[in-house]
Formats: C-alpha cells, sequence, structure tokens
C-alpha cells in the first residue's frame, strides 16, 4: 500500500472514529475501538520487524501516558469518563501519519512551527488564561533542540493541534481550565498540547535506537538499517544504530 493511501486511511479512521464515537449511541465508541485495533494489528502483522518494533513501543507508552494524564493528573476527562480502547492505537495512527508528513517537509518546518506558536502562547500567558501553556511549549521547544527527529516533533505539534481542536469540538474529550497540582491556567483544547505527543514521539525513538543493546534482543542491529526504507520518521534511529554497529565492529 502507497504512503498516500496508508495517510488517507489514517486520517479518516481518526476523524471517522470521533465522529461515530461522539454521536452513535452505545455501540459508537465499540465500533471505533475494532476499527482502530483491527488497522493497527493488521498494519503490525504486515511490517517488517523495525516497525513492529516502533509502533509496539508508541502503543506502549501512550496507554501508560494516557493512564498517568488522564485518571491520575486529571488534566482532561474522555467523556464516558474512562480512556476508550481506540486510543492507544490512535496515537500509533497518528506518530505513522506524523512520520509519513514529515519526511515530505521540508527543514522549514522545524523553524517555523515555534515561530508561528510563539505570539498565541505569548497572548495566554500574559491574559492569564493559558500560562500551562507556557510551560508545555517550553517542553515543545526541548524536544526540537534534543531530540533527534525535529522535523517529526514539528509535525506532530501541529498535527495534534488539529486533532485536538476536532476532538474537544466534537466533545469526546475535555480539558480541565485549571492544571491539578501546579495551580496553572489553560485553554481547552491547549494551544501546546502538542507538546505531549512530541515527548510521546521522542520516546519512541531514543527507545527504539536503544533496542539493539538489549541482552534479550542481541541482533537488531541490521532492523534499523530497514527503517530507512520503512519508517522514515525513526531515520535519526537507524543512522545511530548504523554508526553504533560500525564502532562496535572496530573495536
Amino acid at each position: 500500500m502507497s504512503e498516500p493511501a496508508r495517510a488517507c486511511i489514517v486520517a479518516g479512521i481518526i476523524a471517522g472514529g470521533l465522529l461515530i464515537d461522539q454521536t452513535v449511541a452505545f455501540w459508537g465508541q465499540m465500533l471505533a475501538n475494532v476499527a482502530a485495533w483491527s488497522l493497527v494489528l493488521h498494519w503490525l502483522q504486515r511490517a517488517d520487524a523495525a516497525e513492529q518494533i516502533a509502533l509496539t513501543i508508541c502503543i506502549l507508552y501512550a496507554t501508560l501516558g494516557e493512564i498517568f494524564l488522564s485518571l491520575i493528573w486529571g488534566l482532561y476527562e474522555y467523556r464516558l469518563g474512562n480512556i476508550p480502547l481506540f486510543v492507544p492505537p490512535g496515537h500509533a495512527m497518528l506518530f505513522m501519519f506524523g512520520g509519513m508528513l514529515a519526511a515530505r517537509a521540508g527543514n522549514w518546518i522545524v523553524w517555523l512551527t515555534p515561530l508561528a506558536a510563539i505570539p498565541f502562547v505569548c497572548l495566554l500567558l500574559l491574559s492569564g488564561a493559558g500560562s500551562f501553556d507556557a510551560l508545555l511549549f517550553a517542553i515543545f521547544m526541548l524536544c526540537l533542540l534534543f531530540g533527534r527527529a525535529k522535523k517529526l516533533y514539528a509535525v506532530m505539534f501541529t498535527l495534534s493541534l488539529a486533532m485536538e481542536i476536532y476532538g474537544t469540538w466534537l466533545g469526546n474529550w475535555t480539558w480541565g481550565t485549571t492544571v491539578l497540582w501546579l495551580g496553572l491556567t489553560t485553554i481547552n483544547p491547549p494551544l501546546a498540547a502538542g507538546a505531549f505527543y512530541s515527548v510521546l514521539d521522542m520516546l519512541v525513538v531514543a527507545t527504539a535506537s536503544r533496542w539493539r543493546f538489549s541482552p534479550l534482543v542481541p541482533c537488531h542491529c541490521a532492523l534499523f538499517l530497514e527503517i530507512k526504507q520503512s519508517f522514515p520518521a525513526l531515520r535519526p534511529a537507524a543512522r545511530l544504530s548504523a554508526r553504533n554497529a560500525r564502532t562496535a565492529a572496530d573495536t
């Protein structure tokens, strides 16, 4: 399947799933769950080992993040007070979608994204409506400065904001206006909510790039050489793994 076709399927599943979850009584969320997991499991079955690792890591981190951010910290709440089962695979789909877009984007997106966001972040901070957004934006900038897949983080910052606006507009979830523990304020959704997605993607890239050092996985060096062809978002991890492999061979 071509990348444009996969991108259209991902966008359709995410947009359609959120709409069905909100508008179809009782069965809506179940249908969205089945659609999201069916697509991700289908991709996992057909993917090479490198892509399987990346998607699995993304789902695991996304699940833990949702539990902490929603159920423990209480930053936002889903309409039924739960974490819908379509959410973790939805993060994996968005991760793949962002990787496809990042592979086609120019380097300009790395500086244009924060430059476009700064005026709005400052406005929210000065008005007192979004002090939490300033913190999230700072986290996003740290991802850009120290992360490996800079274009991916910039793309995800914008892409996730669009999804957040769509999801909160439909009423699938709602962000609180006061941030527990920190006493900061935010809007629904936060302008810089994409920082959470950037951190998720940075964790996926970092974990995948270090996978070969696990004693339980002795021979994954070659797997990450395949990423350059199969999963553009993790190309920095592939280069790192190849460099480490050459260093180990020289010693």
